[in-house]
């Protein structure tokens, strides 16, 4: 059995303003061409198929030609994000079963298997904490809590099955260990975000989404695995290498080798003083880079992006930290909140606003006000 293992394609996404269309054509081509070459059984995206609940026609209209290329090939399943619609994404699922698309959005399906050769594939779409603990009655509200009852319909329906069938699961979570980056969306309102690897103890395969840096999360056994995204989203992403895991189920194990995915531009972050930057030799190899800047002149430099940007047409990002300034902060905005909740952040605002940290009534009301616009959202 040969899987094709993708994720968090975030279709209709742009990087700083920048279209990111024509790479996600070319990453769709590169994907088409890669499960031809490699015969692959299956290809399996891990959700976040689409960056917006509620994606523009262009990416509506990509996703659609890269499933009916992949169909031409293989069989696909997919599973919804955080950043899908379920209701959307899951519109003719049980229709599109029958071409051998299987898209999986609904809690109801969970530990219904999609039978490929040998294999039973399980899609669990990403589960909202507060809606799944209602629907299945259970005590606990986390990520970790309905995972957990996921995967135990799932080892359920694998036991019934026998020895001989191979377990596949899709899932979109944050396992404990991995190394976010900034263009990731929080999930930890709605219930703590981290579940832990054992989670999917019991299954030959598990295939992760969610963050956007290839990882094998259980190096001893390399059955537990993010593919990452296939473009880079922010520039914390700058070191990540891009692409899809080409996946055997062998009877000695897993057996898995990365498949690059084409880079339409590099990023990089430069950090100096404006004429360092414009008038340095070394800095020649980033002029066709995408750039966040970060100057350091004592004094601010006056129209600092136009500047640098005949030198650097792809610089995208400026931010200004000067040299020996007191109380510079030594953290970007995006290093200063990427461990905090929507809530802290929401918190952190009253704070600067009113001079006063935020009360209990205050925080409550936010909470309150966060979850409204998930539940929204997951019903639009």
């Amino acid at each position: 059995m040969r899987i094709l293992h993708t994720s968090d394609w975030h279709l209709g996404r742009s990087f700083h303003r920048e279209s990111l269309k024509d790479a996600q054509e070319k990453f769709v081509d590169h994907l088409v061409e890669t499960v031809r070459e490699q015969r692959v059984d299956c290809v399996l995206v891990s959700g976040d198929v689409y960056d917006r609940a509620l994606p523009s026609v262009d990416a509506v209209k990509l996703c659609d030609d890269a499933l009916a290329r992949l169909r031409a090939l293989t069989r696909v399943v997919l599973i919804a994000g955080n950043h899908d619609s379920a209701n959307r994404l899951g519109w003719g699922s049980r229709l599109l079963d029958d071409s051998g698309v299987h898209v999986r959005t609904e809690f109801a399906r969970v530990g219904e298997p999609v039978l490929i050769g040998d294999a039973a594939v399980y899609g669990i779409p990403y589960l909202e904490p507060e809606f799944a603990r209602s629907e299945w009655e259970l005590d606990e509200r986390s990520h970790a809590a309905v995972l957990a009852e996921a995967m135990r319909r799932v080892r359920a329906d694998v036991a019934a099955r026998g020895p001989d069938v191979r377990s596949v699961v899709l899932a979109h979570a944050f396992v404990t260990g991995g190394e976010a980056s900034d263009s990731e969306r929080d999930i930890s309102v709605g219930g703590s975000s981290h579940v832990p690897a054992s989670v999917f103890d019991g299954v030959d395969y598990a295939a992760l989404g969610h963050l956007h840096g290839a990882w094998t999360v259980t190096p001893d056994t390399g059955h537990v695995r993010y593919s990452g995204s296939p473009l880079a989203y922010s520039f914390s992403e700058e070191r990540h290498v891009k692409g899809s895991w080409v996946v055997d189920l062998r009877a000695d194990g897993v057996h898995a080798e990365f498949a690059e995915a084409p880079v339409p531009r590099r990023l990089a972050r430069l950090k100096g003083r404006i004429d360092d930057l414009l008038e340095s030799a070394w800095h020649a190899q980033y002029e066709n880079h995408w750039l966040q800047i970060t100057l350091t002149d004592p004094e601010r430099p006056s129209g600092a992006m136009e500047r640098l940007r005949r030198r650097f047409p792809h610089a995208l990002v400026l931010g200004y930290e000067p040299e020996g300034a007191a109380g510079a902060p030594s953290r970007t905005w995006s290093e200063r909140v990427r461990d905090k909740s929507e809530l802290d952040i929401a918190g952190d605002f009253v704070a600067e606003v009113t001079g006063a940290p935020a009360s209990d009534d205050e925080r409550a009301l936010l909470h309150e006000a966060f979850e409204h616009c998930r539940r929204k959202e997951a019903m639009t």
